[in-house]
């Protein structure tokens, strides 16, 4: 079994992380605090008065409003921190701050969940996501963690409409030193059948299947994203076994509204959310977590391979208040 693509002899306790990972874990909470600076800064603003009043819960409304948290996730956390400063007797406003993140990260600890390869073989793992979400640079990332972790990936070209796609995924495979099967101008649910099955005679661990990115309002693109659910079933009764759907960070509420429709078309099993180093926002995982709460697997702050790790809640929400 992986968890977390990691040989992990259950149930056995995980080993403590080396003064390596340590640092490079550090490396990677400094650079998601970077990408999201200008939420936290936002939000940071209203903790520098020197009263506990409703001014500050107000302006703190429209910060996380701003934050694209949603109204709901902002209502609910509002509560949750009223509660918590009543409780604790909070003075001071930047201990208000301190009990907002240990909120932020209630609210959010359901996405946090790992992915674990190993229970079939290969694990069938179906990736959807709109045009310009990442999802390719996202599966040719998680191809090098599986690898590095020792699984066998075998990566299915299904995004057939597009000879680019074949392309980019072909050079993802290249770079980790993968199979690829891939056929042009074929039907996409055909090149996940023969992936999976190529796959199972070959003793892959894990058949990684890219799909066309397309539109959630698309319904005849949407019905062919069904089919090749269908069609994976068909050459394994019990595929696919994970469906991820990449969002981008930077997309705000309208990531949230691609979770409903692909939720509802495709039954997810996890996201990846990307592109946390620009401008995004990121209060709309807050948002995922109060109507959606689908696990989130992975995010991801940068172009490099290895620009892409496990979603951990606290280090989030601390991040994320800045």
């Amino acid at each position: 079994m992986f968890s977390f693509f990691k040989k992990t002899p259950a149930p056995a306790a995980a080993p403590a992380p080396t003064a390596a990972a340590s640092a490079a874990r550090g490396g990677w909470v400094e650079r998601l605090r970077a990408g999201l600076r200008k939420t936290g800064s936002s939000i940071a603003t209203v903790f520098t008065g020197t009263q506990i009043d409703d001014v500050l819960y107000e302006e703190l409304e429209a910060a996380l409003l701003m934050a694209d948290t949603g109204v709901p996730a902002a209502a609910r956390l509002l509560a949750d921190l009223r509660r918590r400063v009543r409780e604790g007797k909070a003075a001071d406003p930047a201990a208000v701050k301190d009990l907002l993140a240990d909120a932020l990260t209630d609210l959010l600890r359901p996405l946090e969940k790992n992915l674990v390869i190993g229970a079939h073989r290969p694990t069938v793992i179906m990736v959807a996501g709109v045009n310009g979400a990442g999802k390719t640079t996202s599966i040719g990332k998680l191809t090098k963690h599986l690898s590095d972790a020792g699984a066998a990936v075998l990566l299915a070209a299904a995004d057939t409409f597009r000879a680019a796609a074949r392309e980019q995924l072909g050079v993802w495979a290249e770079r980790n030193t993968v199979e690829i099967v891939s056929q042009q101008g074929g039907d996409p649910a055909a090149v996940g059948f023969d992936a999976v099955t190529a796959g199972r005679a070959r003793g892959r661990d894990v058949v990684l299947v890219d799909t066309a990115g397309r539109l959630p309002t698309q319904l005849h693109l949407m019905e062919e994203l069904k089919k090749i659910r269908r069609v994976l079933a068909k050459a394994d009764a019990s595929a696919p076994h994970e469906v991820l759907l990449v969002i981008d960070g930077n997309t705000g509420q309208n990531a949230l509204a691609q979770v409903r429709a692909f939720d509802d078309a495709l039954q997810l099993t996890g996201l990846i959310v990307t592109k946390l180093d620009g401008t995004a926002k990121g209060g709309v995982l807050a948002a995922i977590a109060q109507e959606r709460p689908i696990p989130v697997y992975f995010i991801g702050v940068g172009e490099k391979l290895e620009d892409l790790e496990r979603f951990d809640a606290r280090e989030f929400a601390q991040a994320l208040l800045g």
